[in-house]
């Protein structure tokens, strides 16, 4: 091998590596030497600090109003593009109450807004409101509102290849996160729906 052909090889390659914002972390990550006695010690700190942050995206609880005024408003039958639909396309097929809509059981239910971006996948956004009904008892597969440690936390509920609940996000940044021996946690509900106002 000539000189010139080893000066080609090693070095940073460009587009090498990970890309940034991926991996587990979601942000970029730096080498640094720890004793050896805290290795196992930092690698559960940052266990602990990713499920943390993963929980937290619920910001206070609101319940339904009892027996609310009926506003029924109307849906119309055709499709409506993007625009108001004609007064000559005036088929309207019922009235309808985004309350009979969203809710079945009012002394069941209650609201949640949501805080962080770990379930933008599943259309569920920051400042969304989401819809918990208590009463319906969790599938697999469903997004419910769980507690855990005495964090609430709304996920995908999904099960491990060994029988046990995992919390799944619907955003990649974030990792699933594994009910272990000794985690306290409770389905509190099944998230039925979500209110999203544009302004």
């Amino acid at each position: 091998m000539s000189e010139n052909d080893k000066s080609k090889r090693g070095g940073k390659r460009p587009n090498a590596g990970r890309k940034e914002g991926t991996g587990k972390f979601g942000e970029p990550t730096a080498v640094i030497r720890v004793p050896t006695s805290q290795k196992d010690v930092i690698v559960d700190f940052l266990e602990h600090y990713q499920t943390k942050k993963a929980l937290n995206n619920i910001d206070g609880f609101q319940v339904p109003t009892v027996d609310p005024s009926e506003l029924a408003l109307p849906l119309f039958s055709t499709s409506v593009r993007a625009g108001f639909p004609s007064p000559a396309d005036d088929h309207v097929e019922k009235r309808l109450d985004l309350n009979d809509y969203l809710i079945k059981q009012a002394d069941a239910t209650f609201f949640v807004r949501i805080v962080g971006d770990s379930m933008i996948d599943a259309g569920i956004f920051e400042g969304d409101i989401a819809v918990v009904d208590r009463a319906r008892l969790a599938s697999l597969g469903d997004t419910v509102l769980a507690i855990i440690d005495g964090e609430f936390t709304i996920k995908i509920l999904h099960q491990s290849d060994d029988g046990k609940p995992v919390l799944l996000p619907a955003n990649p940044v974030f990792s699933p996160i594994e009910i272990k021996e000794g985690m306290n946690f409770e389905i509190w509900g099944v998230v039925t729906g979500t209110v999203r106002k544009f302004v």
